[in-house]
């Protein structure tokens, strides 16, 4: 390469690995280089042959690095390269061509249950015509927001771009889903756009209904009201825990489902630690309203955690859900889920966990079950009335704790189960409902709750008691958990 040569050339020669290009965006990049002469004249009349292999041999260098680890995930290492694809991926769908376009399999949604799936399938079978449907450019770990809300870690360590984070070989579509029409085996994007398949995965999450308590989004992040389900505003629990000089500490929990259902109780143990640390514990009154029947589902966990609130001096209140907050008396009005009467409470600060639901664009479709979850077998999570459709996490009806690690377990099963409907062959998978939640019960004590649709415990390290409040586990949810999600899970190998 001669001195002075563009990124885009040096990529070309091979002397360059830009680690955010993968399969297809690289077809655009090599096509605008010219091909080196050595190459060029193994087919000096066939170039078009000779672009697509490069790429193909790029990616795969690419993908070599990074499973070595002698990449950096970063994608912002070539930004010229960068703009090349978006300016190519634009053109390529000009105005003609931009109202549809087909897939062998659309998976909406590039959250945790997509990328994984998309990368259990690349894996799989390396010729799979993959499209995730995603319009989010940044991807995160949301199970780090409780450290971030103790002050453990910097919200800045719960995100990366999504771009890098794409399985080689998928192609990005950044746009929402407007509506679904299974019927047709075709989607309307946001933007107008109709996007067909062969075969879909459902993923698109769950959805946060801020507006389901009245007075909680305009007093969000002030007046001692805080909240860990939004990336804007997990850093602010911090702030109004450290900041809390005594009086009524008050942590809610609506009716499920919600994302991982332990996390109003994790911010909650964490504060009591803190206030100890800080001297104002002896000055503080923690209470803890939830809209479940007890403290967990699992008998052998809730006896667990019964103790720990017992031993902290913490005040429960079951059966009851947040309707209403009064941020200028401070106070929140809550409806007991059976008999309809209301209790007023009085906060110095509040920790609230939203109510949460299927999204609206589920809801309104035809993939929707009463309750307007996608609807699937619980076992084999193929859709119950439309066969070429597949659904997993947190949008799905599937009847466990909607949890990353649920995911993990869902994933292969749906891959395995996925490739074989395609080979018109017998589903085998099955999913048995594992779920986990690590809760933090101190800093530096956990509770690895593991358990199936059974309610029974499956534990994944059986040498440790998972009863009891482990500080192994603590530091597997700090460190060894988020290394597994970047490095393991989203690569579909976790």
């Amino acid at each position: 390469v001669p001195e002075g040569a563009t990124d885009l050339q040096r990529l070309a020669s091979s002397e360059l690995l830009y680690t955010g290009i993968r399969r297809t965006p690289l077809c655009a990049v090599v096509a605008s280089v010219p091909l080196p002469s050595d190459m060029l004249r193994c087919a000096p009349d066939n170039e078009s042959v000779l672009v697509p292999l490069a790429a193909e041999l790029f990616a795969t260098m690419l993908d070599v690095h990074l499973l070595n680890g002698d990449l950096a995930e970063s994608a912002g290492d070539c930004a010229a390269a960068q703009r090349l694809v978006s300016t190519e991926e634009e053109g390529a769908m000009g105005e003609s061509e931009r109202s549809s376009r087909h897939h062998q399999i659309v998976i909406v949604g590039g959250g945790t249950a997509g990328i994984t799936v998309a990368a259990q399938l690349r894996r799989a079978r390396r010729g799979l015509d993959v499209a995730i449907l995603e319009p989010s450019s940044q991807h995160y770990y949301q199970p780090l927001w409780t450290l971030v809300g103790a002050g453990v870690v910097r919200k800045e360590e719960s995100v990366r771009d999504e771009a890098p984070l794409m399985p080689a070989g998928v192609a990005w579509i950044r746009d929402g889903v407007e509506s679904f029409a299974p019927d047709e085996n075709r989607v309307l994007t946001a933007s107008g756009d109709e996007v067909r398949y062969d075969w879909l995965v459902v993923c698109p999450g769950i959805q946060i209904n801020w507006g389901g308590v009245s007075g909680l989004s305009e007093s969000l992040g002030r007046d001692g009201v805080c909240s860990n389900y939004a990336y804007d505003q997990c850093e602010k629990t911090w702030d109004t825990i450290r900041e809390f000089k005594g009086g009524v500490a008050l942590f809610t929990m609506p009716p499920p489902p919600i994302k991982c259902a332990g996390a109003p109780q994790k911010i909650m143990y964490l504060a009591d630690a803190h206030f100890r640390r800080a001297g104002v514990r002896d000055k503080t009154q923690i209470i803890y309203v939830a809209g479940t029947p007890s403290i967990f589902s699992v008998k052998e966990y809730a006896t667990t955690l019964d103790q720990v609130c017992a031993r902290k001096g913490i005040e429960r209140h079951f059966k009851h859900k947040l309707v209403e907050l009064r941020p200028e008396r401070h106070e929140a009005r809550f409806v007991h889920t059976e008999t309809h009467e209301e209790k007023l409470i009085a906060y110095d600060m509040i920790h609230v966990t939203p109510p949460q639901g299927a999204p609206d664009v589920v809801k309104r479709s035809a993939l929707a079950d009463a309750a307007g979850w996608a609807e699937v077998n619980k076992h084999t999570l193929q859709h119950a009335r439309f066969p070429n459709v597949f659904a997993l996490g947190d949008a799905s009806s599937l009847p466990t704790s909607r949890t990353g690690a649920a995911i993990r377990a869902q994933a292969p099963v749906l891959v395995a189960n996925l490739l074989a409907a395609m080979a018109q062959q017998r589903l085998r998978g099955s999913y048995d409902g594992y779920a986990s939640c690590p809760i933090p019960t101190d800093y530096g004590k956990l509770l690895l709750c593991e358990f199936d649709y059974d309610l029974k415990l499956k534990p994944t390290f059986p040498l440790l008691d998972s009863t009891k409040e482990q500080r192994a586990y603590y530091w597997l949810k700090r460190y060894g958990l988020p290394a597994l999600y970047w490095h393991g899970m989203l690569r579909g190998l976790g």
